[in-house]
């Protein structure tokens, strides 16, 4: 618990513009259905909902004081009036929780691709050299190997601080996070103090949002500036770059910390080389400044090579031994929904991945062709409410490297599921497409047509469990209605 006048002192505008009673707070939270007696309610201005407008139900379940940024005449409880009520919420809820992510390192990891891959690898190298560490991804959050559930890649500040407290009180050392870059945009991580920024990589995505490239990368950039401008013995700080990546130069002067790059095309001081890919994953030598090993990855494809330099370099950085950091590359199976086989003992392969940008699309399509010994499926759609402009992109990378494709529904959510089939083959020069507007037949056709030695990508969705339309989450499994649709036609 903390007094109000305490939490909000490091606000200026609030110290100079309000009178602040004495209120003890218990916790702080930004949805009013989460609100218990002792709470201070913080009203976000969402997209699709504001949060002055809760302002009733969070006193109800017994808030104490407001937080807003518009006038909430005849308040039942104080309010605190802020000029950036985000800003606010981060900096109280640091306070709050007494800067929790200053008593453990954290390591960030931002990218269009390979975010929760690259996360999960550096989480396994910690934990096989003895580390407790806590995770916060896409697919869940993690404190001292329990899991728990999370609403977006990145949660919003007060979440945020509340899970490393959680992780300090369990004594973690070491936190991994993925980073999104709508959270930097948002300032969803300001307060977060990381010690090891990772980047994968930047191609086009969320442009619905950032509106441009050079908008996304500046937003991705973020992450590296707040590394800070000081040099603490006790807390280092690191920037891990992608040397190949045509961002890298760039993102390299964003922070003024020591830089560690890692690729397989430009020199850099962690590189892969002597690359072999294949059916069963891949070999390579992992060449480092603290010396060179060879690896025998169960990993397949060249984008997944990428992601192991990215944690290996973030290991070194961490000082766990070469060794260690083989032994996890060669024993580690992957995340749910990366390039996850669906095996019912069929004659031809089907493979789920998250691939939802271009680029992630073409790394994945290329990799099936590395090994491919029949013709290459690819079930593919794009997500309403997003990012349009990629649309055609995506057919057309479909349409390259596959013998056929089959343009289908994703998340289509307030959108018509055709109007988004339309905009994916608006120019489309390519014959060898189909549109199935249902994701659950598309699957089970494509699945009837494959014979021995073909391969099947059904691409988009990866580790979700459901499909959003409308703004309903209806329950739809990839992998589930794949592996009924093998038993089906076996």
């Amino acid at each position: 618990m903390k007094q109000l006048e305490e939490l909000v002192k490091l606000i200026p505008q609030i110290a100079e513009d309000n009178t602040i009673p004495s209120v003890e707070i218990t916790g702080i939270t930004v949805d009013s259905r989460q609100v218990k007696p002792g709470y201070l309610f913080f009203c976000i201005v969402g997209y699709t909902v504001d949060g002055h407008d809760f302002v009733e139900q969070a006193i109800a379940n017994g808030a104490s004081a407001i937080v807003a940024e518009k006038p909430l005449p005849d308040c039942a409880v104080p309010v605190i009036y802020a000029r950036d009520v985000v800003k606010t919420l981060a900096i109280v809820a640091n306070a709050f929780y007494d800067s929790p992510t200053q008593q453990l390192s954290l390591i960030g990891v931002t990218g269009t691709n390979g975010k929760t891959t690259v996360t999960n690898l550096i989480n396994e190298m910690l934990q096989a050299n003895n580390h407790i560490t806590g995770t916060i991804g896409t697919i869940q959050m993690t404190i001292a190997n329990q899991s728990y559930r999370v609403a977006n890649t990145t949660p919003e500040a007060s979440f945020l601080q509340h899970s490393f407290d959680q992780m300090v009180k369990e004594k973690v050392d070491t936190a991994v996070m993925e980073v999104s870059s709508h959270a930097l945009e948002l300032g969803r991580v300001n307060g977060c103090d990381f010690d090891i920024a990772v980047f994968t990589n930047l191609s086009q995505d969320h442009l619905n949002y950032h509106g441009t490239m050079e908008n996304y990368f500046l937003a991705k950039s973020r992450l590296f500036q707040q590394l800070g401008n000081s040099y603490a013995k006790e807390k280092p700080k690191y920037a891990v770059i992608n040397a190949d990546d045509d961002y890298s130069t760039r993102l390299i002067h964003q922070t003024v910390q020591p830089t560690l790059t890692y690729g397989i095309i430009e020199e850099a001081d962690v590189r892969a080389e002597n690359i072999v890919l294949n059916e069963n994953g891949c070999d390579f030598c992992l060449q480092t400044y603290k010396g060179s090993i060879d690896i025998h990855s169960k990993l397949m494809g060249k984008f997944s090579i990428y992601n192991m330099l990215a944690a290996a370099t973030a290991a070194l950085l961490r000082d766990i031994p070469l060794a260690i950091i083989k032994k996890v590359l060669e024993t580690t199976n992957g995340v749910s929904g990366r390039f996850e086989p669906v095996n019912r003992g069929q004659s031809y392969g089907v493979i789920v991945d998250y691939a939802h940008t271009p680029d992630s699309l073409q790394n994945v399509l290329q990799t099936i062709k590395e090994f491919a010994k029949g013709k290459v499926y690819v079930i593919v759609g794009c997500g309403g409410d997003r990012d349009k402009t990629k649309r055609p992109f995506m057919a057309e990378i479909a349409c390259k490297y596959a013998d056929q494709a089959i343009f289908t529904s994703d998340n289509p959510r307030t959108e018509n599921p055709g109007s988004i089939l339309e905009d994916m083959i608006v120019g489309l020069n390519h014959t060898n497409y189909q549109l199935e507007v249902d994701r659950r037949k598309a699957i089970e056709k494509t699945i009837a047509l494959a014979d021995e030695s073909d391969m099947i990508l059904i691409a988009g969705k990866g580790h979700e469990t459901y499909q959003i339309v409308g703004k309903e989450m209806v329950p739809f499994d990839d992998r589930e209605i794949a592996a009924n649709a093998i038993m089906e036609n076996s």
